[in-house]
């Protein structure tokens, strides 16, 4: 067939859909130059036309009774949908159709719509934006229409967007940052900016998405360029349609409400700042992924942490890894159980319906009817179940673990609603973000997840052929809180506040609210470095004072102990968190060894690599209940159970220490201020004379660190005074005093602890149990931190580094068991590993040595 032939044809034609969609189809391929799909699949295996499918939406979402017919579908190409012509109506309906049995069509990449006058391709791919590529049937004959065409049958990965969705993100993010950036330049208050933006953020995506008429807020910006208080006039009133419905100009405004809209004014903006938000609006905000956006948001409101922006984020991916097993493995395990009793019902109402197909009369309710109120009774009780389900984040950040959890409970439930449509019971959506729980001490991420939040959520809804919320579309998420999570606070008169300030009384742990699931990603730091992110010492002294873990123990370990306090409280709780990888060794794993004793570890990774501030960091996964669950993994790979130290088989964290070994080893010395000598210094002083008449060799030390070890030497040397807390006595060591008086002294004497600044002359650190056993006698070191292990002989002379874990004892054989290859393996198991296994392991003498 020719082009002019088939536009004659087919733009005369008023036929019904039914009547000219086949008929439509062939003359189509006939006209590519393409097989017909009896041609090419006679049994309509992979080409057919009327592809049954499961309706994943009721009657009056748009399907066509209990299942779907696409009119043709080509697997992994495309699946097309006929409309009747209507120059009055969009393709909207029979795109809503497509999106609704995709999953059962197997995720063709395209999506097709015709009303044979116009035919819309939507794409399809999982990462990218969709896009639409519209073809009026009086262009077919234009350059370039045929070839695109034909590429939905024989390349259809050619339609693949250029961006991905992580891309887009990153753009709009950063625009709005731009914004965000300058408006705080100005003296705006930052959760003012914040708040704003947010306003403006969702508008981008309501009118991309069509919850506000088609670039309403686009327009706005247009119309009032070079008139920025216009701007604000256009806004506030805008806003305020919003907060309550109503009319805007001439368009009707749906009511949205939420905490998003409520009466703070919209800020004026400079012609530059309205240009970046015009030019912002421009991009494809429908196409945002939320998982990801939070965090770029967050990045460019909080000053804190524009540097970040542009590094890497943590993927939807990473999350899966924790909300899977968490939340998904038993949800899906209770619907399994009820779609198989769903199953048996389902044959025993065909048998009953065909025994009453057979009788001429019947009375009342029949066996049939029967056996349809028991599937609809299952069925939505489960679905009451899933609607119900409660999900915290006690450390929600913007929201990117609930807003996978809530997408991954809607696909649950869409696959329940796709089963009730098969077995003849309409249902609809359920899931609300309402059901999400969170706690964040960040003002800017706490409001940023009630965003995010609803975002995906509205956009999962349109993605998935389900009509939005209405009346309002919006509820405001008041579950999630902007508070401490792990500590509760009252002022001066006794009223709770949300975070510690000065002069504020601890009330003892923070309390959480109760959920079914818990998952999330406490917050990374060492207990040496509290003071350095600024945590106050008032504060630290009320976790020490709250918790019962290792006052040593990292941060994240008091989210773990809290949660582990709700398991037990809770059994049925199922908690996933993640930690550092220390969490597997020496003290911090005590909050583990509590967990392991008595809500049993049903999933963990012991090291895997996330991203955290922007960096690739290694990590471990931990998931627990008070319940065992039957299936247990560690590192992907099913065990029978798993021990504290996230291994399984034999439990190393039982091995006892043994007496043999008690006192043979020690951490090295810690100086604790500038001791430390270059070879040319250190030489002067070792020749020079004392009134005392010793020689400075006795205090002045070569020293030795890690670096020195697995390096070359780097010849420094140490300014040593032993334990010797009488300044007299060591003040006729004239050139190491005067230069410890000129050099420490001023470094220790405003320092916190007592005895440091008292004993300004000793290191923080000089080891005396250590010293004691060592009686001046050589010694084997080892690096406490390496890839490989080495054990090296040192001379009595060497100050060792606490770097540096010491034996008290050189002698060969003692030297060859250190050496041995069990010896090596025992350690690796016993150690604690800090970032990827290519780094290496610490060697704990604890664990490492007084237990072999």
């Amino acid at each position: 067939m020719e082009v002019a032939a088939f536009i004659s044809k087919w733009s005369k034609v008023q036929l019904s859909e039914r009547a000219a969609s086949q008929e439509h189809f062939l003359d189509l391929c006939r006209l590519l130059g393409v097989k017909t799909p009896a041609e090419l699949d006679p049994l309509g295996d992979t080409f057919t036309f009327e592809k049954g499918a499961k309706v994943s939406a009721p009657a009056s979402h748009g399907s066509k009774g209990d299942r779907g017919w696409a009119d043709v579908w080509y697997k992994a190409r495309f699946a097309w949908e006929y409309k009747r012509k209507d120059k009055h109506k969009t393709l909207d309906e029979a795109y809503r159709q497509l999106q609704q049995y995709r999953e059962d069509l197997e995720n063709p990449p395209l999506l097709i719509v015709s009303d044979i006058t116009r035919t819309e391709i939507h794409t399809n791919f999982t990462g990218y934006k969709p896009e639409v590529h519209e073809i009026r049937l009086e262009d077919f004959d234009k350059p370039g229409v045929i070839p695109l065409l034909r590429q939905i049958f024989t390349e259809p990965e050619a339609f693949k967007p250029k961006e991905t969705v992580a891309q887009i993100t990153e753009k709009v993010a950063g625009k709005i940052g731009d914004i965000a950036k300058q408006l705080r330049d100005r003296g705006h208050a930052p959760h003012a900016v914040a708040h704003f933006l947010m306003k403006c953020m969702f508008c981008l995506f309501a009118e991309d998405v069509e919850l506000l008429p088609k670039k309403l807020f686009q327009t706005v910006l247009e119309k009032s360029k070079g008139d920025t208080a216009r701007l604000q006039k256009q806004m506030d009133a805008l806003f305020a349609a919003m907060r309550t419905g109503g009319d805007f100009g001439t368009d009707e405004i749906a009511y949205f409400n939420g905490g998003l809209f409520d009466e703070s004014p919209a800020l004026e903006l400079t012609d530059k700042e309205a240009a970046i938000l015009l030019d912002a609006a421009k991009q494809e905000w429908a196409a945002v992924e939320p998982s990801i956006f939070g965090t770029l948001f967050e990045r460019s409101l909080d000053p804190d942490k524009r540097a970040q922006i542009g590094a890497h984020y943590t993927s939807r991916d990473d999350i899966m890894l924790v909300v899977e097993p968490v939340i998904l493995r038993p949800l899906r395990r209770e619907w399994a159980a009820v779609r198989a009793e769903c199953d048996a019902l389902i044959e025993q109402r065909a048998e009953a319906a065909r025994k009453e197909a057979r009788k001429t009369t019947a009375k009342g309710d029949t066996k049939s009817t029967t056996y349809t109120r028991n599937i609809e009774k299952k069925l939505f009780e489960f679905q009451d179940r899933l609607a119900s389900v409660r999900v915290l984040d006690p450390a929600c950040g913007s929201g990117n673990f609930l807003y996978v959890a809530i997408q991954q409970l809607l696909f649950l439930e869409k696959e329940v609603i796709t089963y009730s449509a098969d077995a003849g019971t309409a249902m609809a959506p359920r899931v609300r973000p309402t059901q999400l729980l969170g706690i964040e001490i960040n003002p800017y991420a706490a409001e940023l997840a009630q965003v995010v939040i609803w975002i995906g959520y509205l956009q999962w809804m349109r993605d998935n052929g389900f009509n939005a919320p209405r009346n309002p579309i919006l509820e405001p998420i008041t579950t999630i809180e902007n508070r401490d999570a792990i500590l509760a606070w009252e002022d001066e008169q006794g009223r709770p506040i949300p975070v510690w300030r000065e002069g504020a009384k601890c009330r003892g742990q923070a309390k959480w609210p109760e959920a079914d699931f818990i998952v999330g990603n406490p917050p990374f730091l060492g207990s040496k470095i509290f003071r350095k992110f600024g945590i106050h010492d008032a504060y630290i002294h009320e976790m020490y004072t709250n918790f019962t873990i290792p006052n040593t123990s990292d941060l994240c370990c008091y989210w773990f102990s809290i949660a582990h306090d709700q398991a037990i409280a809770k059994p049925a709780l199922r908690t996933g968190l993640l930690s550092t990888q220390a969490i597997r060794g020496q003290f911090n794993r005590e909050v583990l060894d509590r967990i392991a004793s008595s809500t049993p570890m049903f999933f963990a990774w012991s090291d895997r690599e996330w991203v955290l501030d922007g960096a690739a960091v290694q990590v471990s996964m931990i998931g627990f209940s008070g319940i065992r669950d039957h299936q247990i993994t560690l590192d992907g790979i099913t065990v029978d159970s798993i021990n504290a130290n996230l291994t399984s088989g034999a439990d190393l964290t039982t091995a006892v220490t043994l007496e043999s070994n008690k006192n043979l080893t020690f951490m090295g010395n810690t100086k604790g201020g500038s001791f430390d000598l270059e070879w040319t210094t250190a030489r002067s002083m070792l020749v020079a004379p004392n009134p005392n008449g010793k020689s400075n060799a006795e205090v002045v030390r070569p020293w030795v660190n890690g670096m020195d070890m697995t390096r070359r030497s780097r010849s420094m040397w140490l300014i040593d005074f032993g334990l010797e807390r009488d300044k007299s006595k060591i003040a006729g060591f004239e050139a190491p005093f005067a230069y410890v008086d000129e050099y420490v002294r001023p470094e220790r004497e405003d320092n916190r602890r007592q005895t440091y600044a008292e004993y300004w002359w000793l290191h923080a650190e000089p080891r005396g149990a250590m010293r004691e056993a060592l009686h001046g006698q050589p010694y084997i070191a080892t690096p406490n931190l390496t890839k490989y292990r080495f054990f090296v002989k040192m001379p009595a002379s060497f100050v060792p580094d606490h770097q540096l874990i010491v034996f008290a004892r050189s002698d060969d054989y003692f030297f060859g068991v250190l050496h041995s290859s069990i010896h090596e393996l025992w350690a690796r198991r016993q150690g604690t590993q800090l970032r990827e296994a290519e780094s290496g392991f610490r060697y704990t003498p604890t664990t490492c040595f007084e237990t072999y």
